[in-house]
């Protein structure tokens, strides 16, 4: 595995977490089957509100593509040779957003409660810091209490809520909440 940088961190690099072994490094477009199988195993009430449909091969293969231009900066989290999560900041260069990133984190069941998606939040935040950028935003349906109670751990707030802006897999609508984190406030 060669050793790839951002920022100061060097990957990949390892950790132990109730004796479990995880390493994080760097997404490529190498690991369009693990981000598939992965996506796909996850539990249904996860699936239920994803941006990106990420269980369907053509979305990943469009997301892998966004990955390789540097649109999408991922970092993985595998143990045995399995991806157990992910985060990603999606960043575009070209857009009236581009002091924006989008921050997604998505982690297996077995490892939520573990502090892993704070680790993963911090390998976002150092890589959106890297990149210059003023603010991380998160968007999830209203209905994402966990998911908005982890954001709000790590510091974000709710900025804005759209009504009936996302639909889920059934075809039913749901608010959309935005919520946001000032890069430049971190030390």
């Amino acid at each position: 595995m060669t050793s790839e940088s951002t920022g100061e961190r060097k990957y990949p690099w390892t950790t132990t977490i109730n004796g479990k072994h995880l390493t994080l490094r760097l997404m490529t477009a190498d690991d369009r089957d693990s981000l598939l199988k992965f996506t796909q195993s996850l539990p249904a009430d996860d699936l239920l509100f994803l941006s990106i449909d990420l269980t369907r091969p053509e979305a990943v293969d469009q997301w892998m593509r966004n990955v390789e231009t540097g649109a999408i900066k991922a970092v993985m989290v595998e143990s045995d040779g399995r991806m157990l999560g992910r985060g990603s900041l999606a960043h575009y260069d070209l857009m009236w957003t581009r002091h924006l990133g989008e921050m997604e984190l998505m982690l297996s069941p077995e490892l939520r409660g573990m502090g892993v998606g704070n680790i993963l939040a911090g390998e976002i935040f150092t890589i959106a810091q890297r990149l210059g950028l003023q603010k991380v935003v998160a968007r999830m349906a209203s209905e994402q209490h966990g998911a908005a109670k982890v954001f709000e751990k790590l510091g974000f707030r709710a900025e804005a809520l759209l009504t009936d802006y996302v639909i889920d897999r059934e075809g039913r609508t749901h608010d959309l909440v935005v919520m946001s984190y000032d890069v430049n406030g971190l030390s």
